[in-house]
């Protein structure tokens, strides 16, 4: 039998110890936000549809993206044990500086569309935590007005390259002269992806007042508010700044870029280049040829071409073909610390984050955007303590499997003998072929073989450590 009694005050007293209520309430719903998932669904409460569906929405049917960040669901982490860690360094240095952490923030474009506070919040948080913020050609903020914002911290510049090419040289002859120490030249951006969500809101540049935008922003009227008092949306190093986001792209970016411009924006360029936008092994050997000190594995957040590569697939495979040549980043579908980690593990030297980033500006400007960082470096850290590492250098490939949704069919082959052997359906059951590998030719008895009706067969993929 429970024997009771009745508490005493004493007791009582032990018990009741009450947390000092928060009253600032962008501090209060920050504080609750624990993922970048929760600071996703302040940001969706308290900003419109139409910039938020920019933010989070992607391009066709958004497959590019849905794959990305699977991509990352998709990793088993393998721990070490009984190994003393109990201090975790997060550091290192990337493109000849340091940073504090092994990511950065993405450029963006429409930024203050967002949230009014824009890059200058997205800078001066970087800043603060030691980690390089990145300013896009489509930003609305100045390079010299971001450069007042982080004064003494990395900033970065990411290029497209336009029809006009004095402005593009006039903004890398900006940015240098700024200080900004690595310059982005972005390749995946020919035209503009078809971006439906956008479409669908009647998305522009500036926001139009209409009936549907006016009943949207009844319960946002922070938003709304911020938006109509303070300094006109305008694009800081654009000639053209109203329209659709492809009306704007499809007028000023040039399709038609190619070696010959990157070699000439190297020779202006006093800083690190980094090429942003590599989807393919064989691009990334070609650029370790031309002069560049890195290259970014991205699809562009899945907003150009849908069903793009998955760049958190790609990265073991470049790697190690350019990896002792340059510097290799990745971006796409990053929402976890863990994300980071599992790149580094992989050979990434650096990420970048965009999404994360716009989340946490919209739910709540520069303190929300510290909060992004926040959120991330903890989660990075307790995953470093949990797999038993005490430096990034640590991580490698032997904490980290890719588990495999999706296997790539074999190609067809030249060979007609062959070819007529692969007229049934093969299926791949484990794992993507090691990039790079080279082909073997079929023998002559294989090709004798070959000439016969084949029967439906199953082969065995080989699977890259």
């Amino acid at each position: 039998m429970v024997k009771r009694q009745f508490p005493s005050p004493k007791d009582l007293a032990a018990l009741m110890r009450f947390k000092t209520p928060t009253l600032n309430p962008t501090d209060r719903r920050l504080e609750q936000a624990l993922t970048i998932y929760d600071l996703r669904d302040i940001a969706k409460r308290r900003t419109p549809k139409a910039p938020f569906d920019y933010t989070e929405g992607a391009a066709e049917g958004e497959i590019s993206l849905k794959r990305a960040r699977q991509a990352f669901e998709d990793v088993e982490f393998h721990p070490s044990i009984l190994r003393v860690v109990e201090d975790v360094d997060t550091s290192r240095e990337v493109l000849g500086g340091p940073t504090a952490l092994p990511f950065g923030i993405a450029p963006t474009g429409f930024t203050r569309m967002m949230q009014t506070e824009g890059e200058v919040a997205g800078a001066g948080a970087a800043g603060a935590a030691g980690i390089p913020f990145t300013l896009s050609t489509m930003g609305t903020t100045s390079i010299e007005n971001v450069k007042a914002a982080n004064p003494n911290g990395r900033n970065w510049f990411q290029l497209y390259v336009m029809k006009e090419r004095e402005r593009s040289y006039e903004l890398v002859r900006r940015a240098a002269a700024a200080g900004f120490d690595t310059l982005f030249f972005t390749v995946d951006t020919p035209v503009a992806g078809n971006r439906m969500r956008d479409t669908r809101n009647g998305f522009s540049i500036p926001p139009q007042l209409t009936l549907g935008t006016v009943i949207n922003a009844i319960p946002r009227p922070a938003w709304w508010i911020n938006f109509l008092t303070t300094e006109p949306l305008t694009f800081a190093s654009l000639s053209s700044t109203s329209g659709t986001v492809g009306q704007l792209i499809d007028k000023m970016f040039d399709p038609t870029i190619n070696f010959d411009d990157l070699a000439t924006i190297r020779s202006m360029w006093p800083g690190k280049i980094v090429v942003k936008g590599v989807q393919t092994v064989e691009d990334a050997k070609k650029l370790a040829g031309h002069g560049v000190d890195g290259v970014v594995l991205s699809n562009h957040g899945g907003r150009q071409l849908d069903r793009a590569p998955i760049p958190f697939h790609l990265l073991p495979d470049v790697v190690r073909e350019v990896g002792d040549d340059m510097e290799v980043h990745l971006d796409t579908g990053i929402m976890n610390g863990a994300d980071i980690v599992a790149s580094v593990a992989l050979g990434a030297r650096f990420t970048l984050v965009g999404r994360a980033y716009l989340y946490g500006l919209m739910a709540g400007g520069r303190r929300g955007v510290d909060r992004t960082i926040q959120i991330l470096s903890s989660q990075l850290t307790r995953t470093m303590k949990l797999l038993e590492v005490s430096s990034l250098d640590e991580l490698g490939p032997q904490h980290v499997t890719q588990l495999s949704r999706l296997t790539p069919i074999a190609k067809p082959v030249v060979d007609a003998a062959a070819a007529a052997a692969s007229a049934q359906p093969t299926v791949v059951t484990n794992g993507r072929p090691a990039g790079g590998a080279a082909r073997k030719a079929p023998s002559k008895a294989a090709s004798k073989a070959a000439a016969k009706p084949a029967a439906r067969k199953t082969v065995k993929a080989p699977v890259a450590e």
